[in-house]
């Protein structure tokens, strides 16, 4: 009885011993009596106990890795104080066993060496413009060591770039005078635009004043012009109407004179305007000279009549 416990205690240590469980994204390396033998995939696996044993187990996923801090030489022999993060994965599980004997140490050390190398090579000022290409350079130089331990290493970021003290008060005042150049020249730009907008519109408002003035003066000529027009054709229009009259009032005497009694009429007219005219002189000047036969009232009404009669008759 005793046995058969034994037995089964031993058959159960056994099977346990002979199945192993390996984890998603895990890989474990098998050795049968120190010889690699193989790897287990995820999943159950069955090994052989006492003869086989797990001899190393490796993450598959990406790991990050802090590089510790180190004091870097800049071109223009200042301290640089650089941290910085690396991410890396196991693409050969034997590899990475075999091919190194500690890959994280190997990868951190050639990390730092590969980043005061490149560091060494640029100026301070650079070091800070230049992020993108420190990081492109040092995992360019790991990936290809790496490629040998069974590692592939996908960035490295930096996280930290420290200068000392003296330095960082100095690039402060820099940036400080920098930002106040800066302030000045945009200051200047503004009123040198001010100048500009203003000159630009005084110009603009004496053209507009000047064209507006030279508006006005065509407008006014053209007033005086149409001023003079209308002037020149009521005068016209005034003699016209003036002839007109005059013709047809001359036009009325004549009819006048060839109606019965008419010639009568127009003697008495002529006497009559002939002693007004006379009339006239003579309240208006006390000195009068007159021709011999001023007296002649009857003759030189019968001159007149002449005349009158002669057009008459024409």
């Amino acid at each position: 009885m005793e046995i058969a416990v034994v037995l089964f205690v031993v058959a159960l240590i056994f099977a346990l011993k002979s199945l192993k469980v390996v984890p998603q994204q895990h890989a474990f390396l098998v050795e049968r009596l120190g010889r690699f033998h193989g790897l287990l995939n995820p999943g159950l696996n069955i090994v052989v106990p006492f003869v086989d044993r797990i001899a190393y187990r490796h993450d598959l996923r990406e790991i990050p890795l802090d590089v510790p801090s180190q004091i870097c030489i800049t071109k223009d022999n200042t301290q640089l104080q650089v941290d910085g993060i690396l991410y890396f994965q196991i693409t050969d599980p034997q590899l990475a066993s075999y091919g190194s004997s500690n890959y994280v140490v190997a990868i951190t050390q050639l990390a730092q060496t590969t980043l005061r190398s490149i560091v060494g090579r640029m100026e301070l000022d650079k070091t800070f413009e230049e992020r993108d290409h420190i990081n492109s350079g040092v995992v360019a130089a790991l990936d290809e060591a790496a490629a040998n331990w069974g590692v592939k290493v996908l960035r490295y970021e930096i996280k930290d770039l420290t200068p000392p003290k003296e330095i960082l008060h100095s690039m402060q005042a820099q940036i400080t005078a920098e930002r106040e150049k800066r302030a000045l020249i945009a200051a200047s730009e503004g009123r040198k635009q001010e100048q500009i907008n203003i000159a630009t519109g005084q110009r603009e408002s004496a053209i507009q004043r000047s064209e507006g003035e030279k508006q006005a003066q065509i407008n006014a000529s053209e007033g005086d012009k149409q001023a003079a027009i209308n002037r020149a054709e009521g005068e016209a229009e005034s003699i016209r109407l003036v002839a007109r009259a005059t013709a047809e009032a001359i036009h009325m005497v004549a009819q006048t004179i060839r109606q019965p009694g008419g010639m009568e009429a127009v003697n008495l007219k002529v006497a009559e305007q002939y002693i007004g005219a006379f009339g006239n002189i003579a309240k208006e000047s006390t000195t009068m000279l007159l021709p011999s036969n001023a007296a002649d009232v009857a003759g030189i009404v019968a001159t007149a009549m002449k005349v009158v009669k002669q057009q008459s008759d024409t």
